[in-house]
């Protein structure tokens, strides 16, 4: 739907406080706090069994319509219209290079309220002929202040899902001659923590071929700026954004090896070892590690910060499958591959056979059965004389 008073701002009631968007179903948790349908059952379905604002562990997991809420957000969205004239004139005066910096960074508030409005927005806008080209060009500039462009990464990041985006955006910030990385680099160094997570966001969305690939790789301060977030940042977003892009970005020995140099290893290993770590960044960091594996000097970092490994052992009947498969990738690559005594001595020391058996009896087939059939080998020989056993046969109950 598009709005006809733009510089309204949506009432913070109408908004949901998981997706930050206007609700379409409002439903209430039993704590009182009203989420939209979609959003609180994805987030119920991950596994949570608290609510979202208050971190109060649920009572029950049902939710009750709020119909009054819907009714007030139906009759406010009704008298919200706007006219393709105002979306063309906001998107001129963005695109346009005039020096009147204000008028700009208003417009982008603008843009910014109107598509986190709805869906509708989003798809309207998103598909409006020259807008990206608009918004885009506002990174391309030189000494834009630094709320412009964090007005521009919001909105991009809004927009980001919809169709065609991504695609059209891999080719306005990677032609050549951008100064889009410059300014997206600047946000990470100077922008408030949604913006920094935003432009991560943006950055890892984009990377679609190894041309946008090498051109970040080549903006070293892009990269170095990405482990330093992870380095010194605590919040869970951040982390997570920057660990998906790291492992987007590791193809190559050269990428691998200079991550191993920034000190990876070590900040992986802090971000396994701390309490608060959300499954995910968990999941993410494990699959960081086990891409690490593939090179020398990975190894060596791990054989050195060999707590890690203690850390992947202990969380192993924990996460997801496909983490638990990077997770034995790991404990198989230094402890059979190539038989780190160090690491093997610290999986043993942290249960690592019984856990990497309980792997092995939930693996039917496959790799991940075989390398846990390799790995009973090596470890029992160590601890439980299972090196004999014939793994095909070998089961344990799970405890």
């Amino acid at each position: 739907m598009v709005r006809k008073e733009m510089s309204v701002t949506v009432p913070s009631l109408f908004r949901c406080p998981i997706s930050l968007d206007v609700m379409k179903s409002p439903v209430s948790l039993c704590t009182g706090v009203t989420y939209d349908r979609s959003s609180i059952q994805h987030w119920l379905e991950s596994g949570h069994d608290t609510c979202p604002a208050t971190m109060q562990i649920l009572s029950n997991r049902d939710f009750t319509p709020n119909l009054t809420l819907r009714r007030l957000i139906k009759l406010w969205s009704r008298e919200l219209t706007v006219s393709e004239q105002e979306i063309k004139a906001l998107i001129e005066e963005i695109g346009s290079e005039c020096e009147n910096v204000k008028n700009c960074g208003e417009c982008l508030v603008k843009i910014s309220e109107f598509v986190r409005g709805s869906e509708e927005n989003r798809r309207f806008l998103s598909s409006y002929c020259g807008f990206l080209e608009a918004i885009v060009s506002v990174l391309n500039r030189k000494h834009v202040e630094i709320f412009v462009l964090e007005s521009v990464v919001k909105v991009l990041n809004l927009i980001l899902n919809e169709n065609g985006v991504k695609e059209k955006l891999n080719r306005l910030i990677f032609q050549s001659n951008s100064n889009c990385l410059a300014s997206i680099l600047q946000v990470l160094q100077k922008g408030n923590l949604d913006s920094r997570i935003e432009s991560i966001k943006i950055l890892d969305a984009v990377l679609l071929e190894k041309e946008s690939k090498r051109r970040v790789l080549e903006t070293e301060s892009i990269f170095s700026e990405l482990i330093d977030q992870l380095r010194t940042s605590n919040d869970h977003d951040i982390n997570n954004a920057a660990l998906s892009i790291l492992i987007t970005l590791s193809e190559t020995r050269s990428v691998k090896t200079q991550l191993i140099r920034f000190g990876l290893v070590q900040i992986l290993s802090k971000i396994l070892s701390d309490t608060t770590s959300r499954i995910l960044t968990i999941e993410k960091a494990i699959k960081l590690l086990s891409i690490t594996t593939t090179c020398c000097e990975g190894r060596a970092a791990i054989s050195e910060e060999s707590r890690c490994v203690a850390r992947i052992v202990e969380k192993l009947m924990k996460v997801s499958k496909t983490a638990r498969e990077d997770a034995v990738v790991v404990i198989w690559s230094m402890c059979f591959m190539y038989k780190d005594g160090r690491v093997t001595e610290v999986v043993v020391k942290n249960d690592g056979v019984t856990k990497v058996l309980l792997v092995m009896q939930s693996e039917n087939e496959g790799i991940v059965r075989k390398m846990c059939g390799d790995l009973v080998k090596v470890l029992g020989k160590k601890n439980y004389g299972l090196g004999s056993y014939d793994t095909k046969t070998t089961h344990i109950m799970p405890y």
